[in-house]
């Protein structure tokens, strides 16, 4: 009987080190994140200009932030680009606290998260890091288009949109004058497409945020095109703040991200990081 109990308590204790084995490596206070000389960064796929991979090397305004708040810790960033989930709530969880089937390490913070209270409210396991960047929601078009110029969704009538599917601004149309303009939408897999066919005069409106509006666009020489941000319609805001993440009992890394945000945009460096990928950089209310 002895040796039975024996038995199982060596595979218990074997099980209990594979599992560890298996875990994911946790996220990490800043003194940690310090010691071993490299942040974490988890960043999205598919999120020009902010973030994509090509040939497996990360790119995108996200990414350069990533590097400063790194540099500015005294530390490497190591980027991760990961797939987004149905929603943020699992990409925190994926990402942050818990990880994935395969065991793949957690990030120390993740970037371009909604900055909304009742995110954080029903996230308890993350803890938000200051806003960096306002976005918005804007619709291009050429010049001629609409006579007089845009001034509101009504003007979409009778024409033809490009959006990304299932994207904030493809809710915002769809929902407007009580679904009046559901027909002038068309929608693409990706905003990449969406752009291709507005560039290829395939529709005459493009609409997603103005920052990947902006990128998309940012080697038009016509002259032609012109931009407009969108007000809501109170189902769909259309301007909200990117803040990070990161875990909640790592919130001292949060302070020291905040304080290297606030550097970053005195000092006119978000400024720039958003020139150099065509977008224009507006700050987060209080800076």
């Amino acid at each position: 009987m002895r040796g039975q109990a024996n038995r199982r308590l060596v595979l218990a204790a074997l099980a209990s080190l594979a599992a560890a084995a298996a875990s994911p490596a946790l996220a990490r206070p800043l003194d940690e994140v310090t010691s071993s000389g490299v942040l974490r960064v988890a960043l999205y796929r598919d999120n020009a200009p902010f973030s994509d991979e090509i040939d497996g090397e990360p790119v995108g305004i996200d990414v350069d932030i990533a590097k400063n708040i790194a540099e500015a810790i005294g530390v490497k960033p190591e980027i991760r680009i990961v797939e987004a989930s149905e929603n943020v709530d699992g990409d925190f969880r994926l990402s942050l606290w818990r990880g994935d089937l395969a065991g793949s390490g957690l990030a120390d913070v993740m970037l371009n998260v909604p900055s909304d209270k009742m995110l954080q409210l029903r996230n308890d396991m993350v803890f938000f890091t200051p806003p960096y960047v306002e976005q918005r929601l804007a619709i291009a078009y050429r010049k001629g288009a609409v006579e007089g110029g845009f001034q509101d969704l009504q003007d979409i009538g009778g024409k033809t949109v490009a959006v990304e599917g299932t994207s904030p601004v493809d809710a915002l149309i769809g929902f407007a004058n009580g679904g009046a303009l559901r027909d002038a939408i068309r929608h693409y897999r990706g905003f990449a497409e969406a752009a291709g066919a507005f560039r290829r005069r395939e529709t005459d409106f493009l609409a997603g945020s103005r920052a990947a509006i902006e990128a998309a666009l940012k080697d038009d020489k016509t002259g032609e095109i012109e931009l407009k941000d969108l007000a809501g319609s109170g189902l769909v805001k259309p301007r909200w703040e990117l803040c990070g993440a990161v875990r909640t009992d790592s919130r001292d890394l949060a302070y020291r991200i905040g304080e290297a945000i606030t550097a970053m945009t005195a000092g006119g460096e978000m400024k720039a990081i958003f020139a150099a990928h065509g977008a224009t950089f507006t700050a987060p209310a209080g800076y």
